[in-house]
């Protein structure tokens, strides 16, 4: 009976095609984008739970979550803006302005509210601001790693 099972497992083994992936010049390795990814959502899910888990007011966590967002968005366009103005693709200056003021706005918000919060504790707004920075950060990697594999596939 033994045996007639090792047959078997034989057989499914070589009726199993191996497919490899190959990966296109110019995309990302899988890794980095794992990566990114993993930084993306450990930096926003440690924001929102430091959120959800705070004392302080709704009024206050809607502030905190509308900055997250809107920097995260921010980040993003401008990641964007730039890279397309580098690549040859028409980016009016209007847009690119706004970009980058949006980007600072949300990062001098999160200062000036992590600032004047005297709720919170020194080491609660490391927390928030080194998360929200994560966030930032990997939004537009993650963002960058989507484009580069579009580009890579799109060269086929």
């Amino acid at each position: 009976m033994a045996k007639d099972y090792k047959d078997l497992l034989e057989e499914e083994r070589e009726d199993f095609v191996k497919v490899d992936y190959v990966r296109k010049e110019g995309e990302p390795t899988a890794a980095f984008k794992g990566a990114s990814w993993a930084a993306l959502m450990i930096g926003v899910a440690a924001y929102l739970i430091g959120l959800f888990n705070a004392t302080m007011e709704l009024n206050e966590k809607g502030y905190y979550f509308a900055i997250l967002v809107f920097g995260l968005y921010a980040a993003v366009s401008l990641q964007k803006a730039v890279r397309d103005k580098d690549e040859g693709i028409p980016v009016t200056n209007i847009y690119f302005g706004i970009s980058w003021l949006a980007l600072i706005i949300s990062v001098v918000l999160i200062g000036i509210g992590l600032y004047n919060a005297g709720s919170i504790l020194l080491s609660e707004k490391g927390f928030y601001g080194m998360a929200f920075v994560l966030s930032l950060f990997a939004a537009v990697t993650v963002q960058k790693n989507i484009r580069d594999t579009e580009r890579a596939r799109e060269r086929d």
